[in-house]
């Protein structure tokens, strides 16, 4: 990985991806999922509604322009659903879960279960890209010289890995270990970064909560009591670092890719986990081979900024300080003494003065908008007030920075 700073991407003002759907494709997505409307009626209304949330983005001045994920149910979208060797399971059965994954945990307390996953069954392989032409329509909708900006954000590649029991992944007669299983999700994510470069994405967001579930006192109470797992934690956090660094090892130097941890973002503007970044952070942010973290910082569950001290000169940190959850206002005073307060963390562990540290900084909302095409317990004005703040706030340190 090159030790060379990536700018613009990031941007000084960030939002996560997902943005609140319009009544009408909620309206027709429903339709479709009931059977009473075609699934090619959507493809007319989210054309609509990308175009609407674009010009929007670009009117309120950002500049890591995305889609809204409009065309998706949840975040982590099509990506391995779109693979050979992987098939969508409805209702699947509970014993193929870690009970006390964060997530799992949560819908269970709620009186849910899971109702579909992905699970893998024969050998994993890329057969093309379920994301370009998106991102080919999206790239036409900005200017020629703004398509370098443009985000896309993708699943974590251990999404389907994490949250199932010991041996429940994959059949044993296809994958005889994690360590086979890992290079073929790998190969498919280099096969996919190169595709989406070829057509000029150069902006690529993962988003994977299950990394700060590491930080999770509970989750990590749960593990040791499953006497199925053949590893520790600590160890599968090892694996899982080594992982995304093969599935990324391939991208072109000036393809920026950052990663998003948060707690959870369910309907209801649910979380799902606690605790701060401080037992993952050394490993985080010196082996994890990405140009930028987005991390979760709008509420004491994700800890203080401490751990920021870990992170080298060669990276960035986008700090979420504005909730996206709930509607309230916070006040840009008191969010320019965080961004300070983590600034002089930064600092700190690299020796640096305040303003140099702030070189490596920005900030966003701590999530999306609408993680679940349900979205938050927000209204489309209380988003644009949110974004509206991420710019001011950005602007009041960073003046004239994009």
């Amino acid at each position: 990985m090159s030790t060379k700073l990536h700018r613009n991407p990031p941007f000084r003002a960030e939002h996560l991806g997902s943005l609140l759907r319009p009544e009408d494709l909620l309206k027709k997505r429903a339709d479709v999922d009931k059977g009473v409307a075609e699934i090619g009626d959507l493809k007319p209304l989210e054309d609509d509604a990308v175009k609407e949330i674009v010009d929007l983005q670009i009117k309120l001045g950002f500049h890591p322009i995305s889609d809204g994920e409009y065309r998706r149910h949840m975040f982590w979208g099509t990506f391995f659903p779109g693979l050979e060797g992987f098939e969508e399971v409805k209702n699947p059965d509970l014993d193929n879960f870690r009970l006390y994954a964060p997530d799992t945990a949560a819908f269970l307390e709620a009186g849910h279960k899971p109702g579909e996953s992905v699970f893998c069954t024969g050998k994993i392989k890329h057969v093309g890209s379920t994301y370009v032409d998106q991102w080919e329509y999206l790239k036409s909708l900005v200017p020629k010289d703004r398509v370098h900006e443009c985000k896309l954000t993708l699943a974590a590649p251990n999404w389907y890995h994490l949250r199932y029991r010991e041996g429940r992944a994959y059949p044993k007669s296809v994958y005889p270990s994690d360590v086979e299983y890992f290079a073929d999700i790998a190969k498919a994510y280099q096969a996919e970064l190169q595709i989406l470069y070829d057509h000029g994405l150069r902006n690529i967001q993962i988003d994977d909560p299950n990394l700060a579930y590491f930080c999770s006192e509970k989750m990590l109470a749960g593990w040791k009591e499953d006497k199925s797992n053949t590893k520790t934690a600590d160890e599968l956090f090892d694996d899982y670092i080594n992982f995304y660094n093969d599935c990324i090892s391939k991208r072109p130097a000036d393809m920026h890719v950052g990663v998003h941890l948060c707690r959870g973002n369910f309907v209801g503007s649910r979380h799902f986990s606690e605790g701060g970044y401080d037992r993952i952070a050394t490993k985080l942010f010196q082996q994890l081979n990405v140009d930028t973290y987005y991390l979760e910082y709008d509420t004491p569950r994700a800890g203080g900024f401490e751990p920021l001290k870990d992170l080298p000169t060669h990276k960035n940190v986008i700090l979420g300080v504005i909730t996206s959850k709930f509607p309230e206002m916070e006040d840009l005073e008191e969010m320019k003494k965080k961004v300070y307060a983590a600034a002089d963390f930064v600092a700190e562990g690299n020796h640096q003065t305040r303003e140099e540290a702030l070189q490596r900084l920005g900030i966003s909302p701590q999530c999306g908008f609408a993680s679940h095409s349900s979205g938050n317990s927000v209204v489309r004005d209380d988003m644009i007030a949110k974004l509206k703040l991420v710019r001011q706030l950005a602007d009041a340190i960073w003046p004239g920075e994009p």
